[in-house]
């Protein structure tokens, strides 16, 4: 048994608990908060979300001994919330439950839509409430009823009723722990025409991975390439050298505005080969473009959606280049698990860290990779025993500030 220290509904709860227990077991059978429900037990149907750390998270895979220090936040614990309150009456307005049994973790979801999203419109909606599934109302009260709570809200603050022209992204803040990052002020985030994120420690640097709507995750990444920013503009908008660079990619045809290619990741012993198309869209005046795709693997069954914009400025710390990368992306079927887990993030910064060092030896006088090199796998292994030696270097440096 190991004893796990969390805060539940602001009370300071102290529980001993097997390693392999799960968050929603804990509140369901020893803090008897019946509230949270079980549902598929494999973090796919959302009738088990709760809040950690202010973040809508799926308790039934999320491990109770990893909210050590956390702060949790089921059903029970908005009593007196008032955006909870107003949801609730709406919900009852709009007919928006049935047998009940989703409402729970519903209501976690539509609350964090009003809040992150304040100018989500029906299709936003339908979009974030994805990840949470009904088998009663067929979704439409659901969504009524969230979007009379971000009406009224609007009314009540005389806020406008359109999106702003610009929108700004609250960056959750890198943790060496479990990756459940804090959401201090929410603000919107879309997956349209937005810049990254510009960061400032490099030459790599990550403002962690946010979960921004059901299935979607987002991250960015931002790193110095020694070279003046027109030089490195004109390298990206190569791309089978880039395909090059990227570890596990490989390019089957493109043209100036669409490309064709596959992914190949190694996770184990088990091998997915990502093929798919993408549309790419670049602006040379900003030297920033946004590229959008999608693929699947037939092995496997699984499907992935993504979006990145990229964006190339000087280096506002010295000489080179800023190369600002945000990524949101959607992984359905067998290999969803992997998204949903920190250790994806992870896995992606690691990937960006070897590009960046490719890209950069390309631009100095590097030998061009041979073309065995550009099909080979991304060994998910290797990046993974990276990652635990980076969680254990900042374990130690926070008792060992020396270390």
């Amino acid at each position: 048994m190991t004893s796990v220290c969390l805060t539940v509904n602001g009370r300071r709860t102290q529980v001993e608990v097997a390693p392999r227990t799960s968050l929603a077991d804990l509140l369901r059978e020893r803090l008897r908060l019946t509230g949270t429900h079980l549902g598929c037990e494999h973090g796919v149907c959302g009738a088990c979300t709760v809040l950690v750390d202010g973040i809508p998270v799926r308790s039934c895979i999320v491990l109770a001994v990893a909210c050590e220090g956390r702060d949790v936040r089921p059903i029970e614990g908005f009593e007196d919330d008032a955006v909870m309150e107003d949801l609730r009456q709406a919900f009852r307005r709009e007919h928006a439950l049935q047998c009940g049994f989703c409402t729970p973790g519903m209501l976690i979801a539509a609350r964090d839509i009003v809040l992150r999203i304040p100018y989500a419109d029906e299709p936003r909606i339908r979009r974030e409430l994805a990840g949470n599934l009904c088998r009663c109302t067929g979704y439409i009260g659901i969504v009524k009823a969230v979007q009379n709570v971000i009406q009224a809200r609007h009314q009540q603050q005389g806020a406008p009723t359109s999106k702003p022209a610009r929108e700004t992204v609250a960056t959750p803040r890198a943790s060496g722990r479990p990756q459940v990052a804090r959401r201090e002020q929410p603000a919107p985030q879309t997956a349209s025409a937005q810049a990254p994120t510009i960061l400032k420690n490099i030459p790599v640097s990550v403002s962690g991975a946010n979960r921004i709507g059901a299935g979607w995750t987002r991250f960015a990444e931002s790193f110095v390439i020694v070279d003046s920013p027109a030089a490195v503009w004109k390298i990206l908008s190569d791309f089978p050298l880039v395909a090059s660079c990227l570890p596990g990619a490989e390019l089957t045809e493109h043209n100036d505005r669409h490309i064709k290619g596959r992914m190949t990741v190694k996770l184990g012993p088990m091998r997915a080969a990502f093929a798919g198309s993408a549309n790419v869209e670049i602006d040379d005046a900003s030297r920033s473009g946004r590229i959008q795709g999608a693929g699947s693997d037939k092995g496997s069954g699984s499907r992935t959606k993504a979006n990145a914009t990229y964006k190339v400025e000087p280096n506002p710390s010295g000489a080179g280049s800023l190369v600002s990368i945000a990524v949101e992306y959607q992984l359905q079927g067998p290999l969803a698990q992997f998204s949903r887990s920190g250790l994806a993030q992870d896995l992606g910064r690691r990937l960006v860290e070897e590009f960046s060092a490719n890209l950069n030896s390309r631009l100095h006088g590097g030998k061009p990779r041979e073309k065995t090199d550009i099909s080979a796998p991304l060994d998910a292994g290797s990046l993974f025993a990276a990652v635990i030696k980076q969680w254990f270097r900042q374990l130690l440096r926070k008792f060992r500030p020396g270390a």
